[in-house]
């Protein structure tokens, strides 16, 4: 490491954003102050004693309201190798653009203040970026060789995120939100502009983007184990997540709108392309249905909660099909109407009788309503594919 010893208070102190690194690590914090000074230290500490490039903390508060800013400013004057940041209002994507955009240090990253994330796993991860072999680089817990400790909500929430972005955006990668990534500076500065979303969004998007553009991307599997204090909000994280994944894909079927269907390979791909669209919405719209079925379940019953989030989610779909079915004939978007409605009515008397047989199995219980209610969604997802498919959105149903 560079000589960063404290100067005396009256001398100017150097600013350690400006003393030459290899690698920026960016920690978003937002009311720490309890923990703060214990993580850093224990990840200045590594990267002091394993690590053997010059590293950077840099400390960027998001808007605290308990002091972290003030434990990160005596931090960073008394911790060589940290520096700190502070930003008038929250978001994760926020504090890294904020951070990247003004880093001289060939390599930036990121890494969750919990440390969730084993330390071991950093240097396979800047590695290839020094070497110039990789433009980007992520932590993975879904792919083999990972460790994970975690509870099966969270894990069935990150598995069926990522399948979605498989499915709806074509995502390559296998874990899109692990907290441990890393790029070149110059891939950064490439991607942040094209990068809409500043809060929990900020890494999917970043990565599709990147994607999308063809730059190098690694994936590393990590060791990972849930931090029991976590603040993040899953109902509310999952929602801004999947409008994101919406306008994603939405954007994606914009501009192959635009490109046209001159041929009839063309036109069966883009039909290709629209069920894998038609699957992505559908399993945004089960996700969305579990969480409004047990926000409404205390108050309208496991019946009445049914009705309220299948309404609700039915107009989503009706939202988001309309969207897919603009490129096609007035007359296949009259028959969607149609196809709509009956799928509506089949899609609540299965469900109902979802709930019903889980009654029957165990009164009250949640977890098998919620068992009952997946499955039956499931197959009204198949049937909804297969008459959209064959009825609305099959070749030549324009001119029917």
């Amino acid at each position: 490491m560079p000589d960063m010893t404290v100067l005396a208070p009256h001398e100017p102190r150097v600013d350690p954003r400006r003393v030459p690194v290899d690698v920026e690590i960016v920690v978003p914090v937002y009311n720490e102050a309890a923990h703060l000074r214990l993580r850093i230290g224990e990840l200045r500490a590594y990267l002091d004693g394993s690590f053997p490039f010059r590293a950077l903390v840099t400390v960027v508060d998001n808007a605290s309201t308990d002091g972290t800013f003030g434990v990160a400013t005596a931090l960073a004057a008394s911790m060589p190798g940290v520096a700190a940041l502070h930003l008038p209002r929250k978001g994760r994507g926020h504090a890294l653009r904020s951070a990247w955009s003004t880093s001289t240090a060939p390599v930036v990253a990121y890494m969750d203040v919990d440390l969730s994330t084993s330390l071991d796993a950093l240097l396979p991860l800047v590695a290839p970026l020094l070497s110039g072999q990789r433009d980007v680089a992520v932590g993975t817990r879904l792919a083999r060789g990972a460790h994970v400790v975690r509870g099966p909500k969270r894990e069935l929430i990150s598995r069926a995120y990522n399948l979605l972005l498989r499915l709806s955006l074509r995502g390559r990668f296998s874990d899109a939100q692990c907290g441990f990534k890393a790029l070149r500076r110059e891939a950064a500065l490439l991607l942040l502009p094209l990068v809409e979303d500043d809060g929990w969004f900020f890494d999917t998007e970043l990565l599709i983007k990147a994607e999308r553009m063809g730059l190098r991307i690694t994936e590393v599997p990590v060791d990972w184990m849930d931090d029991p204090d976590s603040r993040v909000q899953i109902f509310r994280t999952a929602l801004s997540d999947l409008r994101g994944v919406w306008r994603l894909s939405h954007d994606r079927f914009r501009r192959s709108s635009r490109c046209g269907t001159p041929s009839s390979a063309g036109h069966e791909q883009v039909t290709a392309d629209q069920l894998m669209r038609f699957a992505g919405v559908g399993i945004i719209s089960t996700l969305v249905y579990l969480a409004l079925f047990v926000a409404c379940r205390p108050l309208a019953g496991p019946l009445g909660a049914n009705a309220v989030a299948l309404a609700i989610c039915t107009t989503g779909n009706l939202m988001a099909h309309r969207e897919l079915s603009r490129a096609f004939g007035r007359a296949r978007r009259g028959r969607f109407v149609l196809a709509a409605a009956g799928l509506y009515s089949a899609s609540l008397v299965l469900t109902t009788l979802a709930l019903l047989a889980a009654r029957l199995v165990s009164p009250a219980s949640l977890n098998w309503e919620l068992a009952g209610v997946t499955v039956a969604n499931g197959a009204a997802a198949l049937l909804r594919f297969a008459v959209l498919r064959a009825w609305v959105f099959r070749p030549g149903a324009s001119r029917d």
